[in-house]
C-alpha cells in the first residue's frame, strides 16, 4: 500500500516513514481496503500533530493526534483509526441498524 506522507515543517525521515507504514500494516490486517491513505505530520509549538485521512468503501476515516513525542502521537493516531475501523466493521450488527431495517420492512407490508 502506498501511503502519502506530507509535512511542511518537519523532514519526514525514513524512520518516521517506517513507523507510520508499520502502523498502517497493522490496520490493513483488519481486512478493510484502504484507498489513498494520506498522513500529515506537523508541529504546533511544543507538540507534534499527526492527521490521517483514509478513504474506505462506503465511508471516510479521519483522525488527529497531538503529543509532545512524535512517535507517541503516531501510536495515538493508530489507536484512533483502529477504533473507527472496528466501529465500521460492526456497524451492520448495531441494534439501531436492526431496528431501522425492521421498521422499514413493516412499512412495506
Amino acid at each position: 500500500m502506498l501511503i502519502e506522507i506530507t509535512s511542511k515543517i518537519i523532514d519526514v525521515t525514513p524512520s518516521i516513514r517506517e513507523c507510520i507504514a508499520s502502523k498502517f500494516e497493522k490496520l490493513e490486517r483488519m481486512q478493510i481496503p484502504m484507498i489513498s491513505p494520506h498522513v500529515y505530520v506537523g508541529k504546533e509549538g511544543e507538540h507534534y500533530v499527526v492527521e490521517a485521512r483514509i478513504q474506505i468503501p462506503f465511508g471516510k476515516l479521519f483522525a488527529e493526534a497531538e503529543h509532545s513525542d512524535l512517535y507517541a502521537a503516531i501510536n495515538a493516531l493508530e489507536q484512533k483509526l483502529e477504533r473507527q475501523i472496528i466501529r465500521h466493521i460492526h456497524r451492520p450488527d448495531a441494534r439501531r441498524n436492526r431496528v431501522q431495517r425492521q421498521s422499514s420492512m413493516a412499512a412495506m407490508f
